[in-house]
């Protein structure tokens, strides 16, 4: 066997090797992190939770008290999700349900949208996103007060044609530079509330949530 044909064969054992460790080392750090990961995300969550309806607004436990509605594609909800209830005395006050806004300008947008048993928001935050920083990543709480302008807003205020960011002829702002972002969420927001008033008859009996209003 050549020098030349040796070689070959000592380099391509040594870069399978090399693949063969490489690949195991991902696998094993992928399996170790896996968990505090998922750990990390559920801590993000429920802090989000408790922004939208604080602990001394309700006197039950809101991680364990959830209540479950059905997927509908007419608003994007492609399979069973569950929502969380707040409640005061007995009585829900609030429910906060996740949703997915899935065109942002870099991929599905996730968010908590709550609303009152009367049908406003109380709050929106958005938990998880790829969206360019220092544009789209306005839609984050800790990054600027955009999605403040949710409160107090129903699928009655404003009328459904204001359900849209500025440049599109609705209410609610745009970012310089950036209109995917702001408009995905806009729009997540509006589908939650119009899929909650379509499931009303599942939802805690004191809700009233005005009627679904019809698409633009």
């Amino acid at each position: 066997m050549s020098a030349l044909t040796q070689s070959i064969r000592r380099s391509a054992i040594g870069l399978g090797l090399f693949a063969v460790i490489t690949g195991g080392t991902i696998a094993v750090t992928q399996a170790l992190t896996k968990d505090r990961i998922e750990e990390q995300a559920a801590r993000a969550e429920a802090r989000a939770l408790f922004e939208i309806i604080p602990e001394q607004q309700h006197d039950n436990n809101l991680l364990a008290d959830t209540v479950t509605l059905p997927a509908d594609d007419r608003f994007g909800v492609l399979q069973p999700v569950q929502a969380w209830v707040a409640r005061d005395a007995g009585e829900a006050v609030g429910l906060i349900l996740p949703a997915v806004a899935p065109n942002g300008y870099s991929g599905n947008i996730r968010l908590l949208v709550g609303v009152a048993s009367s049908g406003e928001v109380l709050g929106v935050r958005v938990t998880s996103h790829k969206e360019t920083p220092g544009l789209g990543d306005k839609v984050e709480r800790k990054k600027s007060d955009w999605v403040l302008s949710f409160n107090g807003r129903s699928l009655t205020n404003p009328a459904p044609s204001g359900w849209a960011v500025a440049k599109d002829g609705g209410v609610f702002d745009q970012f310089t530079g950036a209109t995917i972002t702001p408009r995905a969420v806009t729009g997540a927001v509006y589908r939650s509330l119009r899929y909650l008033a379509a499931h009303q008859d599942q939802l805690p009996p004191n809700f009233d949530l005005p009627s679904p209003q019809e698409s633009r």
